[in-house]
């Protein structure tokens, strides 16, 4: 096995347990529903945690035999990577202050500028992004979306 190869499958290898991770996190978030016990037979926990066994079994699978792998990515692929989770975690963590509809804005015209779109089409595919969402949950599916404290 060439040295590529090795790198592919560790690679893949650590993806792999990454989201074994991820999906022990999310059987035991699922496991911890608490609902009455009269309203359901399987109650709902039922669906998150078979989704965490399947994913978990799954990841097991592909830590033995992983197949092959993308090389792992560097220079502005890496950069490009990395921002868009950091991006995401920026725009979760001034939710409650900015509201759905920036943080919405924020995330959809972040994304847009690291993947190379000009400003101006980052900036009104954002606005029309943010528009849609907010027309869909408040108006057709009657959710109450927060508009942040900064904004009352």
């Amino acid at each position: 096995m060439s040295d590529k190869a090795g790198t592919a499958h560790l690679i893949g290898r650590i993806s792999a347990l990454c989201l074994f991770g991820l999906a022990v996190a999310y059987g035991i978030g699922g496991a911890s529903i608490e609902y009455a016990f009269s309203s359901d037979p399987l109650g709902p926990r039922m669906v998150p945690v078979g989704l965490a066994i399947i994913l978990g079994l799954l990841c097991l699978l592909y830590v033995r035999s992983p197949g092959t792998a993308e090389a792992f990515p560097s220079g502005r692929l890496l950069w490009r990577v990395l921002a868009v989770p950091l991006l995401l975690v920026v725009c979760i963590a001034i939710f409650e202050t900015v509201g759905f509809a920036v943080s919405i804005f924020l995330l959809t015209f972040g994304t847009g500028l690291i993947f190379g779109a000009p400003l101006g089409y980052a900036a009104v595919g954002a606005a029309g992004h943010a528009a849609l969402w907010w027309f869909i949950f408040s108006y057709l599916l009657q959710v109450y979306l927060p508009t942040g404290t900064l904004f009352g």
